[in-house]
Parts: structure tokens; sequence; C-alpha cells
């Protein structure tokens, strides 16, 4: 099903069908370069999502040949000019990172600038044979934008991003396999079949509540000791709310069927979750 009012020619789609949300970026004219009324779509998108009851993973891909090749065209100049620029905006960039479930980007095309913050924050990124991926930044005068200069040194190593950040070069998606800033690399017409499927996986036999705790543990990991890590885990596996999600776990386990997780209580928009909704 389609999330409800959305519009079939706006900037963002989404479909929701077996507990996955696939969500893209529609701008096949454009190559879906990143414009302000797309960015609002998408991130007011990304708080449905969290809430919705029906979807337990996201898809993120693009319309057509691209994935999201930056700012575009026009907005850029506007910038050039002081007309636009982070200035003002109320959400980050790096929203989607809000999200509470699982999020993979299937980069089917072009990938560059903000096109690649959105796939950066994403949870796993799989990409199609051959596309081309870049930061970008530094051939348009910029500055490692978004959080990008963070981001890429903790998934591809230092020497990998300052290659990435300071030459903004485009890499194939088997280069950016190799480094590990892709996880996965398929045919252009398995792409997106292949990131429904492993979402499908996550949606049918993984706990959200649980995805939920690793997705907030390993990004609050990255500045703890090993220890702390330890004792936040140890802490988090006797709350209460958790317990249920582990014996539905075991349980489905020695029955030999198939897991039946509760959705993720809803947010209200301050993080705080809502009780008898």
């Amino acid at each position: 099903m389609s999330i409800a009012g959305s519009d079939p020619d706006g900037p963002v789609l989404c479909a929701i069908a077996d507990g996955v949300a696939t969500v893209t970026l529609n701008r096949p004219d454009r190559m879906n370069a990143w414009t302000h009324a797309m960015e609002v779509a998408y991130f007011d998108l990304v708080d449905v999502l969290d809430d919705h009851s029906d979807v337990r993973a996201v898809v993120l891909t693009g319309a057509g040949r691209g994935f999201c090749p930056g700012l575009d065209a026009g907005d850029l100049a506007s910038r050039t000019q002081g007309v636009a620029g982070q200035e003002g905006l109320d959400r980050p960039m790096t929203y989607a990172r809000v999200l509470r479930k699982p999020l993979i980007a299937a980069i089917n095309g072009g990938c560059a600038g903000i096109g690649l913050i959105q796939a950066l924050v994403a949870d796993l990124r799989f990409a199609a044979a051959g596309v081309k991926i870049a930061t970008a930044f530094t051939r348009r005068g910029l500055v490692a934008e978004f959080g990008a200069s963070w981001m890429l040194p903790r998934l591809v190593g230092a020497g990998h991003a300052m290659d990435l950040l300071l030459s903004g070069r485009a890499v194939t998606a088997e280069e950016a396999h190799a480094m590990g800033l892709v996880n996965r690399v398929y045919p252009a017409d398995e792409l997106v079949p292949a990131a429904q499927a492993y979402a499908r996986d996550l949606a049918a036999n993984c706990s959200p509540l649980a995805m939920q705790g690793v997705k907030a543990q390993v990004a609050a990991d990255w500045t703890r000791a090993l220890e702390d890590s330890q004792e936040e885990a140890a802490r988090l596996v006797k709350e209460p709310a958790r317990r249920p999600d582990f014996r539905e776990g075991v349980t489905s386990f020695t029955e030999k069927r198939a897991p039946d997780f509760p959705p993720l209580p809803p947010l209200d928009r301050t993080g705080t979750c809502r009780t008898g909704t």
C-alpha cells in the first residue's frame, strides 16, 4: 500500500508491503537531484514511517537511472549567492538517523554530495554494479559537509576517507565495496528486489525493539570504552520492556515457528514513547 495522502508526482514516493517501506526519491528527469521540497518530504516521511506500525524496515532508492547526485543545480547556484544553505534548516541533513528502524540504501545510480550523505546515514548500503559514488565537495569549493568527515572515517577508515574527501573523485560500486563503503553489489535489475528481500527478512524474523536497541548501541559505542559498552548491554537486556521479546524469540526458536514480535511503540516528536495508543 502507499502512504495515505502521498502525491504520485511528488518528490518522494513511498509504498509499504510485507513490513517494508520502499521510499523512492522521485525526480527522475533530474537524476533525483536534491531540492528543499524533496528534503521536507523525505524528512517528514521519516517521522511517519518511524511511527507506522506496519513498517519494520525501510529501503531508500531513486527513480529512474539515478540515486541522488547532490543538490539540484538551481539550488546550488542560489547557494553561491547566499540565498540557500545550511543556515535556517530546522532538521540536519543527517535527520534520517533518528529512524528507529533499519534503513537500507539501494544505490541504483549516481550518488554524490547530499545524496551520499543520505546513503551514509543508512544502516546498510547496497549498490548496483558500476554505479558512481563520490563526495564531490572539494570539486565544488566546499569542505566536507553534513557530517561526512565524521561518518566516512568510521565506515572506511581514515585513509580511504581522506582519499574520498580530499579528491572528491568518483569511485565505482565495486571499489566502494572493497573499501567497505558499500555492503553488497548487485546487477542493476536485482538491486531493489535484493534490498527489499533483506528488509523483509528483518521484518519477519527480528525484534523491532531489539533492532532499535542495536542501532542505538552502535551509535553510542563510538565514544564508549569496551567495558562501558558491555555494561550498557547488560543494562538493556534487563529492561522489563525487552523481556517479552526475548521470551518470544526463544519460544519461537524452540517451537520452530516464525516469531511474533510486537511493533515499536510510537513516539511523539520529543522522542518520548506514547502509551495507550
